[in-house]
Formats: C-alpha cells, structure tokens, sequence
C-alpha cells in the first residue's frame, strides 16, 4: 500500500509539473501579458481606439517574420477590444518587466500607444497606425510614425497580414523604416583564419637491406666444390 502512495503522489506531482511547463510555454509563445493603464491610451488598429482607464491583457494572434498582429483583451478576457498590426522593433537592452512606450502628446490628450516588449526578448512590437492619424501624429511629436493606407475603421482583421506599412515625417512624407525601428545589429564578421601550411615530408631513402657477400660466398662454395669434384674425377682417371 505504501509503495502504490508513493507512486501516485509521484504521477501527481508529475501531472503537475507537466501542466506548469504548459502553461509557461503556451504564455511565452503568445506573450500574454496583463497590463494595467492608470490613464485613458489611445491605441490604433482595428476595433476600440480608445481604452479608458483599467486593466487589459495584451496576446500575439500572428507573427509573420517582417510583421505581428497584436490582439488586446478586456480583463477577463471575453472580449477583444482591438487588433492592431505591428513590426518589429529591436531593443539593445532586455529588461525582466513589461515595457510599454507611448508618443509624445499635448497637455491633457490621452497617451498614444507606440510599443510594447515582452520580459527578456529584445524584440519588440511597434504599432501602427491609419496613415492621416500618423501624420498628425508625427506632426505633434515631431518624429516619424508607421503608418498604413489600409483604411483600419472597415478594414477586416485578415487584411492586416498583408496591409502595406511605411514611415512618414511631420511633413507627411514618407521616410526609411530605420527612422522608426531599429534594425538587429549586424553579426560580428569572424576573423580570417590563414589556413596552415601543409609541410611534406621528403622521402627518406629506404634502409639498404640487400647485400652482394652472401652472392660472393655462394660462389665461393660451388668453385671449391667444383675443385673437388674435378679433384676426385683425376684420381679415378689415373
């Protein structure tokens, strides 16, 4: 009886253990993150551009390699407020918290929403908005904006994957994509390694292992036994 308790608090802890694994890695792959605005932010996208005050949950419904779709929950998470398109931004410095960046705005407008990076990644999600909101935007900030011509009021969330996304100036015109995000560092190049001189050995002579003195002997031995025989051969003769 002992040994079946043993077992099944084992298989328990084990159940468990694989539902805590779950659950971290299906979090880190969607980057679900709750996060709570002590002020009314402006957010664009398609849905709410507007979220007062209060506590949302933040996922990642797509992420393509040039682009991600970010998708904002209500609290308890019944009720998508908004999807909005994103690309990715590079950051030099990981932090272990959530960080979120918003737009310089007027005394008394609402913040605008400019990014948002998960714990421990140096990647993260620069949001884009409806191309006349950039520019005003922009103009306000005096900075670059994304912005995209995919009219987001009507626009159906499927369309976001391939929604054509550029920069624009205060002026409103359009700018490089690196005034707004910054691009990976470029990989160190690896040093040059010269490859090493292949040394050949010169052939050694061989080790002179034949030699003409046991030729010479073996002559010497059939010319006395010749003597002898001739020798022998006179004395029958006589």
């Amino acid at each position: 009886m002992k040994l079946l308790k043993g077992l099944g608090i084992a298989l328990s802890l084990a159940v468990l253990c694989l539902l805590v694994v779950t659950t971290a890695r299906a979090d880190d792959w969607n980057r679900k993150t709750v996060i709570t605005f002590s002020g009314p932010v402006e957010v664009p996208g398609v849905g709410q551009h507007n979220l007062p005050a209060g506590t949302y949950v933040f996922k990642i419904l797509d992420s393509q390699s040039d682009r991600h779709i970010v998708q904002i929950f209500n609290q308890d998470e019944t009720k998508v407020l908004t999807t909005i398109l994103a690309i990715p931004n590079y950051r030099l410095k990981t932090t272990d918290k959530t960080t979120i960046t918003f737009r310089e705005r007027p005394a008394g407008e609402p913040e605008a929403l400019r990014a948002w990076f998960y714990p421990g990644r140096a990647w993260g999600e620069e949001f884009v908005y409806a191309k006349p909101r950039a520019i005003e935007l922009a103009k306000e900030a005096n900075t670059p904006v994304l912005a995209t011509s995919l009219e987001l009021e009507t626009a159906p969330v499927e369309a976001l994957k391939t929604a054509p996304i550029e920069a624009v100036a205060p002026t409103g015109e359009p700018v490089e994509l690196a005034q707004v995000v910054e691009p990976p560092p470029a990989p160190a190049a690896e040093p040059a390694v010269a490859p090493e001189p292949t040394t050949v050995a010169a052939a050694e002579p061989l080790p002179a292992t034949a030699s003409s003195l046991p030729l010479i002997g073996l002559i010497g031995l059939l010319m006395i036994g010749a003597g002898f025989a001739l020798s022998a051969f006179s004395k029958r003769t006589v």
